[in-house]
């Protein structure tokens, strides 16, 4: 998989729709996560590259004390504003503002595809405890359902030579700091409206760093598909459903 710079204009796109992002992307199902960290509360684990604050939020409902690190401005003072009880601090995937094994757990959820991987890997085993864990979660549309399929379709669509397509995980390794990958499937639901839809598909870094011409058809495309497709045309609501890729590893040696 290729991996965009950390500092590119699509890993910076997301800021100035922090709110609608906030308000939009899914959560993670609860078995996922304590599958990514383990079942013991009380884990001081960093939420890194944590955007708005979805998966802090979550870790914080499961007992964990929890450090946020996330390098766009407006998506840390969104996180601010959503969970006062932790301070998030900036930071890249590369450079971690954090000690030594000075945390038990790490996980990047929507995140890991930005990092620029060996780095990234080092700066996680640096500061993870001896047996620490680093997990990366995503969110994964299920396309094995018709209209979800034709909606990736549509996001897709490379007419304007731009194939932007988000990327979708593949993690064999997560380097010589670490033992092997494990892997963990969970199926989850978020219910939306038309609107919602179209907002949710508007914090994609795709339509971000997309013209407005080309954000009006995406917009347009995903409105006609909700007044057309037998599963949803005439709903007010429908469930969008997900399934959640975990990938796992633990620390077996420091990075140095």
């Amino acid at each position: 998989m290729k991996h965009l710079e950390p500092g590119s204009p699509r890993a910076f796109s997301f800021g100035p729709a922090a709110e609608r992002y906030d308000q939009l992307r899914p959560s993670y199902p609860e078995a996922a996560l304590r599958w990514a960290v383990g079942d013991r509360p009380g884990l001081r684990v960093v939420d890194l590259g944590a955007g708005t604050g979805i998966v802090t939020r979550s870790l914080l409902g499961l007992g964990h004390e929890v450090v946020p690190v996330e390098p766009d401005p407006a998506m840390r003072e969104r996180l601010a504003a959503t969970a006062p009880e932790v301070y998030p601090l900036a930071g890249f995937a590369e450079q971690i503002p954090l000690p030594d094994t000075s945390v038990d757990a790490v996980v990047a959820g929507q995140a890991y595809h930005w990092f620029d991987r060996d780095p990234a890997h080092a700066e996680v085993a640096r500061v993870l405890r001896p047996g620490g864990t680093f997990a990366a979660i995503w969110n994964i549309r299920d396309e094995s359902v018709s209209w979800v399929a034709e909606l990736s379709t549509i996001t897709d669509d490379d007419t304007a030579g731009r194939g932007l397509r988000e990327p979708t995980p593949a993690v064999e390794s997560f380097g010589p700091a670490f033992g092997p990958v494990a892997r963990a499937t969970f199926g989850h639901t978020t219910e939306h409206t038309p609107d919602t839809l179209v907002g949710l598909i508007a914090t994609r870094s795709y339509y971000l760093t997309a013209t407005p011409a080309r954000q009006r058809e995406l917009e347009r495309r995903v409105r006609e598909l909700c007044a057309r497709h037998p599963d949803l045309a005439g709903r007010d609501r429908f469930p969008l459903p997900y399934r959640t890729e975990v990938y796992r590893a633990e620390a077996v040696r420091g990075a140095g």
